[in-house]
């Protein structure tokens, strides 16, 4: 047994404040209902010990979601939880393997027994055959089934593209992150969404998403239960070569229908700064959640409330990022956004179901599909993968007069563009110019998605505006070249 006070100084509360609540937020003489606030929640000491083989490993992290501790010389932890706290999980260092659940989710956690206060959580490790300083791992966002229709989409035309792409990459260490909006509200259908991950062959780790959420519940607490069931903490971390890798949960539920917005509690905020306290500064941070921090969605359509769409307090994440080499991954919208600021790098993925499973796009043009990311030491080097193409397919291209808004002008969209990427056309061989970047529909998306009976089987989806549509005026049509290259140097080239 060990005291209260102990407990209270674990949960990073000073005497002063938590006292002060019972007498100022509860009222002078209300003891009754002051000692029934202190007692919602009742102390758990866990030891335990991170092995592999039979030998402790050091310096690992472990925590319950509040706190995060670390292992010593001897592999050793001992962490002071509490009665609300359901998992207790690593960090899974550099060098181990990533182990899998049944359902092919990664598993890293065990739950945690809230009517013990003293019990014993450890964790046994296998070190990898192959170093993983050099790795890959594959990014899928919204899959967002929601009858059996688009089960079996996701199963018999995705996944099989996925399995293709993991023999092709050919990588030991390779893994898989599921950004959320794993299925549409049917929470039943889990059970397919884990029977197409099981089937990749290799781990993957979850995201919760807007559409994974138990609602109807008084609060955001309560959103997480069933997708908590399947797949453990909505928040946590983990290590591959010189990657330190984050998940967070960034859809905060307002207690009323299905209404969120985007927002990190301060729960995870103050246990991302305990967990990147020993991540050295300099280092590549890759952290992924649902809703984009930010995109250009805010300026394309600046009238739109923008509560559900990107992250209120954003700002505080982005500082607790600084010194970092910072890419954050996210998914939900939709559409394919690459946004740099500062220190940040954002990557808004276009969709595995493209637009919700009404065709081969998503409403801005990239194509249905997932992101392929590689992992060089600390250098990170991604590519999206469309659906049934080939990953040389990086743009499109339009005849002049097939875009109804610019006529006169041959139209491109190359989806995953960012500032350091270089389009040219070139005509007879000889370079002729750099198309300009335009704010506009892609012409593709207006022909499937305009109109009241279209898409036939989502009417809501509209065309969007994107930020990777390029126009130019060819003097000749004959011999007409289009190039572009990528950040990375990679050359991909397209005859008109």
């Amino acid at each position: 047994m060990f005291k209260r006070r102990e407990f209270i100084k674990s949960l990073g509360l000073s005497s002063t404040l938590f006292w002060g609540l019972g007498s100022t937020a509860l009222g002078e003489g209300i003891a009754g209902q002051k000692q029934s606030f202190l007692n919602r929640f009742s102390p758990i000491r866990v030891r335990g010990k991170v092995s592999a083989a039979g030998k402790g490993v050091s310096g690992v992290a472990v925590s319950d979601g509040r706190s995060v501790v670390h292992t010593d010389q001897n592999g050793e932890y001992s962490l002071i939880s509490s009665s609300d706290r359901e998992f207790v999980f690593l960090s899974l260092p550099s060098g181990y393997q990533i182990q899998r659940q049944t359902n092919g989710s990664a598993l890293f956690f065990k739950s945690l027994r809230t009517n013990q206060e003293e019990q014993q959580i450890s964790f046994d490790l296998v070190k990898s055959t192959q170093s993983d300083e050099n790795h890959h791992f594959l990014l899928l966002s919204d899959t967002q089934i929601q009858d059996a229709y688009e089960a079996d989409q996701m199963l018999s035309k995705s996944i099989p593209d996925v399995q293709k792409t993991i023999a092709k990459i050919n990588d030991p260490n390779i893994f898989g992150i599921g950004c959320g909006d794993l299925v549409f509200d049917r929470l039943e259908l889990f059970k397919e969404y884990n029977q197409g991950i099981g089937a990749t062959g290799i781990p993957f780790f979850q995201v919760i998403g807007n559409h994974d959420m138990d609602f109807g519940v008084r609060s955001d607490a309560g959103t997480a239960q069933t997708f908590k069931g399947h797949f453990g903490p909505t928040y946590y971390s983990w290590n591959r070569g010189e990657i330190h890798h984050v998940v967070l949960d960034d859809v905060f539920y307002l207690g009323v229908g299905t209404k969120y917005i985007g927002y990190i509690s301060e729960e995870q905020l103050a246990w991302l700064e305990q967990d990147l306290s020993l991540v050295e500064k300099g280092k590549t941070v890759v952290l992924s959640l649902h809703i984009p921090t930010y995109t250009g969605a805010v300026q394309r359509y600046p009238d739109r409330d923008t509560l559900g769409g990107t992250v209120s307090n954003r700002e505080h994440l982005y500082r607790l990022l600084e010194g970092y080499n910072a890419h954050i991954l996210s998914g939900h919208t939709h559409f394919n956004d690459n946004m740099i600021m500062g220190h940040v790098y954002e990557h808004c993925h276009g969709t595995v179901c493209g637009a919700w499973w009404s065709g081969p796009i998503c409403f801005d043009g990239t194509p249905s599909g997932y992101a392929i990311y590689e992992a060089r030491g600390s250098e990170l080097r991604w590519t999206y993968k469309g659906t049934d193409l080939s990953e040389e397919e990086q743009f499109r291209v339009y005849p002049k007069g097939y875009h109804p808004d610019f006529k006169d002008y041959v139209s491109v969209n190359c989806w995953n563009y960012d500032p350091a990427w270089e389009l040219n056309w070139y005509e007879n061989g000889i370079k002729a110019g750099s198309p300009e970047k335009i704010m506009a529909l892609d012409p593709w998306s207006m022909e499937l998605h305009t109109g009241p009976n279209l898409p036939a089987r989502r009417k809501w989806v509209e065309p969007q505006l994107n930020d990777h549509m390029f126009f130019f005026q060819p003097n000749s049509t004959e011999n007409l070249v289009l190039e572009v290259k990528d950040r990375f140097g990679r050359v991909y080239s397209k005859k008109v």
